[in-house]
């Protein structure tokens, strides 16, 4: 038997009767919650883990809990991919999938289908569960270098420390004495680390209530915020509170928002404040330590860690210096894969990731750096600097990638002389209509890399690009139930968008190309990931031959030939 303290509770202290959940605009009790966490939790397998791909946050929420309550621990992917699912269930284990979406295939892993049981509750008297404080809670699965999720694992103590950490701060910077009341919409995913701490567990363990959908457009954000009553926090990322602040719609008042996973400009920060009327906080962390540190960037460029965290410099054995973070909820003392500036044990500025940094003409800086002064020019709606890895010049240039329909490449190029030194500067500027963002807003190094290059690429040179199947397609509901496949002409539509994301293929096929042969080798299914192989044909033909790639296998090959009259 455990002692009362070894136990720590799956809700912080708060009035049973208040909304702990928000689905389409009507309340969740607390008291409603644990019921449903009592009813589902019978349901799940005797051995776990559960893997938690649920979308709707309120489903997630109940599903964790059930998994606690059954001792088996949550593991969070960055996606629901087959291939994904596919690697968890040959990792081993008794490990089973919580969905709330009936349609989605899991690889052959055993599901539980977390149904929505609203008005099921009868009001039956629930005591609060409590966990052994040392229990496995959840793993945050990150892609590593290999693209393989790497677990990344907490113990309910060290999500219960995170967020009562989190709670100090926040209330502090709201001038509050707690978050009772503070109603959260949230645009990142749940099972990021980011998503996870400021909108589920912000109010399981933080007293806050959170709307249970995870808005994207512009309106539906708006709609939201609406569908719930104030005090209102917006849980979101830089890219995404930008695309929201450009669409220039009107937004209901919120009286805090909540940025991470990049730095924030202070002209985006004090658009967002003017725009809703509330505060702009911004968090730092990472998925190894939790989040750390906060900022209100309109205020100052330093930042301050939450509670008991301190942050120290020392020297690897090679003589590198790192950054350190410990105390306070972390479990053991931590690396940050960033550059810092310290001020002291507990404030520091953010220079950039360690990965991040660069070297031209003698120079040093860090592409978020760089980043963050590009995407604060006015008229730039989304940015980002690349520095090619392959070239022959003694002296490595970077070039700026812009969104900024308003502003010629001499415009953004003289905006950044003021910012940066000359070395940095970049001779090349490349207007581009969106980059290929993650969920959370990411652009990582890959595909930032195959981005630049499809961009770059000279009239002859092939190029080869990746593309994810949608899982929730449309097509695949005819084509076959209970064996999807994707139909030959959306391969061939996958195929021609391809090529439209590269400007010489474009000036090269024109606006209507023809096809003039296809043949399909092996079939597609939901989650796939395709490797495009896009071949210019030489001479004075103005085809384009593609082979697309499911792993090691071609699915399809063929061949694009310039629309009639199109000029070479």
């Amino acid at each position: 038997m455990k002692s009362a303290a070894q136990l720590l509770p799956l809700l912080a202290d708060r009035d049973l009767d208040a909304p702990l959940a928000w689905r389409a605009g009507k309340p969740v009790s607390g008291r409603e919650f644990l019921a449903d966490v009592a009813q589902f939790a019978p349901q799940l397998p005797a051995e776990g883990p559960a893997i938690n791909l649920c979308v709707d946050r309120y489903a997630f929420a109940v599903g964790l809990a059930a998994a606690l309550s059954r001792g088996h621990a949550s593991l969070l992917p960055p996606d629901a991919r087959p291939d994904t699912l596919a690697g968890l269930h040959r990792s081993g284990g008794s490990a089973y999938a919580l969905t709330d979406n009936a349609a989605l295939a899991t690889a052959g892993l055993p599901r539980v289908l977390i149904e929505d049981r609203s008005g099921a509750f009868a009001g039956d008297t629930l005591t609060v569960p409590r966990f052994d404080a040392q229990s496995h809670a959840v793993s945050l699965l990150t892609s590593g270098s290999t693209g393989a999720p790497q677990p990344h694992a907490k113990r309910w103590e060290t999500l219960v420390g995170d967020v009562a950490a989190a709670v100090g701060s926040l209330a502090r910077w709201l001038g509050r004495p707690t978050l009772a009341g503070l109603n959260l919409v949230a645009t990142v995913p749940v099972q990021h680390s980011y998503g996870l701490e400021s909108s589920a567990l912000l109010g399981l363990l933080g007293g806050a209530a959170f709307d249970s959908g995870r808005p994207f457009f512009p309106a539906d954000v708006a709609a939201s915020l609406a569908s719930v009553p104030r005090p209102r926090a917006l849980v979101t990322t830089p890219f995404h509170l930008k695309t929201l602040l450009l669409a220039g719609i009107e937004l209901p008042p919120v009286d805090l928002i909540l940025s991470a996973t990049a730095p924030l400009s202070p002209q985006l920060a004090a658009h967002a404040e003017q725009a809703t009327g509330g505060m702009l906080i911004e968090i730092y962390g990472s998925t190894e330590s939790g989040q750390i540190a906060t900022r209100r960037p309109t205020q100052s460029e330093v930042w301050e860690t939450m509670g008991d965290i301190r942050i120290d410099a020392e020297r690897t054995a090679a003589g590198e210096e790192r950054f350190v973070v410990s105390g306070d909820f972390v479990p053991e003392p931590t690396p940050m894969a960033d550059i810092l500036e310290l001020l002291d044990a507990r404030r520091f500025r953010l220079l950039g990731r360690a990965n991040d940094l660069i070297h031209v003409a003698g120079r040093r800086s860090s592409l978020g750096h760089l980043n963050y002064h590009l995407n604060s020019i006015p008229g730039v709606e989304d940015g980002a600097f690349w520095l090619p890895d392959d070239v022959t010049d003694a002296v490595v240039r970077p070039v700026a990638f812009v969104v900024a329909p308003a502003l010629a490449a001499a415009q953004v190029i003289a905006a950044l002389r003021q910012r940066l030194e000359p070395a940095f500067v970049p001779r090349q500027v490349v207007h581009v209509t969106a980059f290929p963002r993650e969920g959370t807003g990411k652009l990582t190094a890959r595909a930032l890399r195959e981005f630049a290059l499809s961009q770059l690429a000279a009239d002859d040179t092939p190029v080869q690009l990746t593309h994810t199947v949608d899982p929730a397609h449309p097509a695949f509901a005819g084509h076959f139930p209970g064996q999807p496949l994707l139909p030959g002409a959306l391969l061939l539509a996958e195929v021609l968008e391809a090529a439209r994301r590269v400007p010489a293929l474009v000036a090269r096929l024109g606006a209507h190309p023809t096809l003039a042969a296809a043949k399909f080798l092996a079939p597609v299914r939901p989650g796939d990931v395709l490797t495009i192989h896009l071949v210019p044909e030489s001479g004075t033909s103005r085809g384009v031959r593609f082979e697309v790639l499911c792993g090691a296998t071609v699915a399809a090959s063929g061949r694009w030939v310039a629309e009639q009259g199109a000029t070479p």
